[in-house]
């Protein structure tokens, strides 16, 4: 009996490890930190709540009975409960999410179908044309299509590593891959949250892209999503109601200045007002109910008010500095995994980047999308976080000499 139960023990390590390429006796990491990736990483999450203390309390004090410290210490808590996350998971070994990677995907779908049909507002949206948000006890309110990027990212991320050698097929490829980001892409598509349903095609891409696709499939991929932008670009009515009047309103610089256009206007106004140097922290005009909701996706704009482009360029410079360092840090792995979870994760902060600039700059039509370490929201920080600790378990494991 004890030399059967013996046995039994043993397999039960052996399954593990064929799942996840380590054994039970190894779920901490031991090795050091990158510690630029960790500095950079707290000087974004400092100035970012600083930034957003300073474009959000004129709103707090109108919205909510002159609390100007509303949106601030909400994401506070947030901010150090994701650095407890960040701090936890980067003593992880990595390798152990693999075994989390079909009950989260399933969890994830579900979660994005759920919310299609109980769902709240947030700041004012209206639900009929948000459908973002699944309410949760004590006024908080939970979005998956944050949870999907990351889901999205550990997928690609263990199929590509472990049919690398098939991603020139286009059955293991193209079809597969390409299955889930549709399965994604469409879910999100019908919150009616069209920065995300991008986003996460643009994560999807470049991790396929990255992961060995035939390049010549994927230019082909390239040249449809193209057609498919060009289409829409000219013929915007063939989209639903909100998205159609932002597009018309990104072609059409005078539709409705007091409607679709205004969030826009005023955020150019902003941006302008900065000049160089800018007007001072805390001395923004335009946060003074002018940038909606400007704690959200149009912080930058008054980024640039405050800081001018000298303080928006440095922000820009960090965030580059940022996703390089990710690749550094990707480029040292001992393992296919670890290296596309980082592309994945600094790849996913540097398109968002990206796109919250060319929004707020009148670049984009206005999708919607936020600002990392930056923008309110709590499951945003929370999970942005996570990943930064996922980088730093791949980081310590890097840091160890290869045998």
């Amino acid at each position: 009996m004890p030399e059967r139960a013996a046995r039994g023990g043993e397999q039960k390590i052996i399954k593990a490890k064929n799942r996840t390429g380590i054994s039970k006796d190894h779920f901490f990491v031991t090795g050091s930190i990158d510690i630029p990736f960790l500095a950079l990483t707290i000087a974004l999450l400092t100035i970012g709540l600083i930034m957003l203390f300073s474009a959000s309390y004129p709103l707090a004090y109108y919205r909510f009975h002159h609390d100007s410290y509303h949106y601030f210490t909400r994401q506070f808590v947030f901010a150090v409960v994701g650095l407890i996350a960040m701090a936890v998971m980067s003593k992880v070994n990595y390798k152990w999410l693999k075994v989390a990677v079909i009950p989260l995907l399933a969890v994830t779908i579900l979660l994005l179908i759920i919310v299609l049909f109980y769902h709240t507002n947030v700041g004012g949206a209206d639900e009929s044309d948000f459908k973002r948000w699944i309410p949760l006890p004590g006024g908080l309110t939970f979005q998956p299509s944050d949870l999907a990027k990351f889901t999205i990212i550990l997928t690609f991320a263990s199929y590509i590593s472990d049919y690398y050698g098939k991603m020139k097929n286009f059955k293991y490829g193209v079809m597969y891959p390409l299955g889930i980001i549709v399965i994604f892409c469409g879910l999100i598509f019908l919150e009616h949250h069209m920065s995300c349903t991008i986003l996460m095609f643009l994560i999807g891409a470049t991790m396929m892209w990255v992961g060995g696709s035939d390049w010549k499939l994927f230019a082909f991929g390239m040249a449809v999503l193209v057609l498919v932008v060009f289409v829409v670009i000219t013929m915007p009515d063939m989209l639903e109601n909100y998205a159609g009047d932002r597009v018309k309103a990104w072609l059409d610089k005078d539709f409705e200045p007091r409607g679709a256009r205004w969030q826009t206007n005023n955020s150019l106004y902003a941006i302008g007002s900065g000049g160089l140097f800018g007007v001072g922290l805390g001395n923004s005009k335009q946060k003074y109910l002018y940038v909606s909701e400007p704690q959200n996706d149009f912080i930058f704009s008054i980024v640039c008010e405050e800081l001018g482009f000298v303080g928006a360029a440095l922000i820009i410079l960090l965030f580059t500095a940022l996703v390089i360092r990710g690749f550094v840090i990707a480029s040292r792995c001992h393992d296919r995994f670890g290296a596309l979870l980082i592309i994945g994760i600094v790849a996913q902060i540097g398109i968002q980047v990206g796109l919250n600039i060319l929004v707020v700059t009148d670049t984009l039509p206005n999708t919607g999308i936020a600002l990392p370490f930056f923008s309110y929201g709590g499951t945003s920080i929370l999970l942005l976080l996570f990943q930064i600790g996922v980088v730093l378990s791949v980081s310590r494991k890097a840091s160890q000499k290869k045998v």
